[in-house]
This record gives C-alpha cells, structure tokens and sequence, in this order.
C-alpha cells in the first residue's frame, strides 16, 4: 500500500490580523454578491485600520459604500439593508462611536426579527476596533461587551489572533443572527500562519489555548496575550494553568468551560471590559449557577478599573489587568 495516499500536505500563508479579517471580508463578498460594507471611509480610503483596504476598486462603490459621519443613519440604513435580503457589514471606525447607534442596535437590531412575529431576519455584522489602545484617550478607549451584552436576540464574539479572526468573519457573515465582533485595536498588527484552505469557525465555541490541570483562567481578546505572558511564569513556579480563550462573549460555550471547571475546580476570568456588569461578572453568574458544586475555591474575576481610561500612558495601564496580577491571584487561588 502506498504511504502517499495517507499523506496529506496542508498549505499555509502568513497575514497579519487586520488582513486576516480583509481575507475573510473579500472571500465572502466573492461567494455571495448580498455581502456589502458600509462605514465611514470604509471605500477607497480602505477602512481606518485597512480592514477593508482594495474592496472598492473590486467590488465597486455600491457594495463598499462611503457613508456621512451619522452612525445612527448608516447602522439604520445596514438594519433595512438587512431586513430587505442583503448580508451587510458595518463598520463603526471605532466601537466607541457605535454608541450613537445605540438605539437602532437596540430597538431595531436586536428586536425586529422577535417583534416582527419571524417575518423579517437581520442577518448583519457590525464591527469595528475597540480595546484600550496606547494613549488613544477615554473616548477612544472603550470597552463596550458590557453595553451590549444585554440586548436581546443579538450575538457576540471577539478575535484574538488572526486565525480565529478570519474564521469568526466569515461565520458571522453567514450568520441569520445579528452579530457584533469585537476587534482590539491593538491586536491588528499581529502575525501567524493560517490555511489556504476555506474554513469558517463556530461563532458559539471558546477555543482551548493551553490545557492544564491546576486552575482555569477564562480570557479573550487582548488579555489573552497577558494570560499567556503570565502562564510562562506560573509555569516555572510549578502551576499547570489551564487557558481558555472564551471567544463566545454571548452566548458562552458552557460545554468547553464546565468540562475545564469539572477538572481543575479553580477559575480565574481576566477580562479588559468594565468590572462592573462586564463579561466577567456575568461569566462568574453563570459558572457559580451551573458549576458550583464543582468549585474548591471563590472564583476571581481581574478586570479593569471603573474609570474612563486616562490619557496618560502609566495611568492607562494602571487601569487594565496585567500579567504579574494574573500569577498573583493563581498563586491565591492554589493555595
């Protein structure tokens, strides 16, 4: 028998995590000609990040369309879009900004489908770059999962690698849901290999990044990084930290973390939202609901601080979780 045939060569090509999104934005634009974008400089200029940087000149103006600085007209005009049997993507420039479409993510977004009796699907994504940057000052450091995670009827997710961030695009593209996909601004320039081949990722899946046997720390996004920065450390003081990147931000993937809380009885959650009604505290309620009896210790949750994120550069990181809190807090919870 020949070995070949039981030999499988499997392709890759290195992007960065902005182009990874790019990738998985023009794939789909190809395969369905409902996909259209709309933001602001979103066209020719490319997206303020280049998320969406040569999609005009391929796909033409109406389907990259430049829209007026009016967040709420052109998030209304995607919703319509949307209910009318196009896929639209739209992008806020910044998810801060977002806000001033509140009411129609609410009211419209979330709602229609149910309000509507099921006659009308909202299959839209909106998405954009959030995050605490690097001195990008408090409007433009916001952490919005906690504004949106209590909408009815709306999903999210929240990349954090350029793999799972092109595969989270295209999931929520074909989604029939409303889906908010959180990116962090200071993620767009990280690099990995991915496949050539097509893939699309569950859009209700956390991903397993490091197993282990001591404590399961719950993160995502940027803190991913910083959990794993600390991870190395914990590990040289003999910790077996097990890592869970939730990426599932609504609804969580109770399955991956309850199998993980079953076998290391510890949990920490590190997350850069607001501590006050963030993702943690909600991911806290809904592991000590279903997973207490298997808890030996409190639960801790790391967040950032209840403050507008100041400009100054040793102030803003005071306000987010850092690595030496995340193995001062497993040392706690080991004890």
């Amino acid at each position: 028998m020949e070995l070949s045939r039981y030999v499988y060569t499997f392709c890759w090509h290195e992007l960065l995590l902005f182009e990874a999104l790019l990738e998985g934005l023009e794939e789909e634009m190809d395969r369905d000609p409902r996909v259209c974008v709309m933001g602001e400089d979103v066209g020719h200029y490319g997206g303020s990040y280049k998320v969406t940087k040569g999609l005009a000149t391929k796909f033409g103006d109406l389907r990259v369309l430049d829209t007026p600085i009016a967040e709420n007209s052109f998030t209304g005009m995607g919703i319509g879009a949307a209910m009318t049997g196009l896929r639209p993507i739209v992008e806020g420039m910044n998810m801060g900004f977002l806000l001033l479409a509140f009411n129609q993510i609410s009211n419209n977004c979330g709602m229609l489908h149910y309000t509507s009796g099921g006659q009308f699907k909202i299959p839209i994504v909106i998405r954009g770059p959030g995050g605490v940057g690097r001195q990008l000052g408090a409007e433009h450091s916001q952490r919005l999962e906690s504004y949106f995670q209590s909408i009815p009827g709306i999903q999210m997710v929240a990349c954090s690698t350029p793999y799972n961030a092109k595969g989270l695009m295209k999931a929520a593209i074909r989604s029939e849901n409303p889906v908010i996909l959180f990116e962090h601004v200071l993620l767009y320039n990280l690099k990995e290999r991915i496949p050539d081949e097509e893939y699309v990722l569950s859009l209700e899946e956390a991903e397993m990044v490091r197993p282990g046997e001591h404590v399961t720390i719950l993160t995502y996004s940027r803190m991913r990084y910083h959990v794993m920065q600390a991870a190395k450390t914990l590990v040289n003081k003999g910790y077996d930290p097990e890592v869970i990147d939730i990426r599932s931000l609504k609804p969580f993937d109770l399955h991956t973390i309850g199998n993980s809380v079953k076998k290391t009885h510890r949990v920490l959650i590190v997350e850069e939202c607001m501590r006050t009604g963030g993702i943690g505290a909600s991911l806290t309620a809904a592991i000590t609901e279903n997973f207490n009896d298997y808890l030996d210790a409190p639960i801790i949750c790391l967040s950032s601080q209840d403050v507008p994120t100041p400009y100054a550069g040793t102030l803003e990181e005071w306000t987010v979780v850092q690595p030496s809190q995340i193995v001062t807090a497993v040392e706690q919870l080991c004890q």
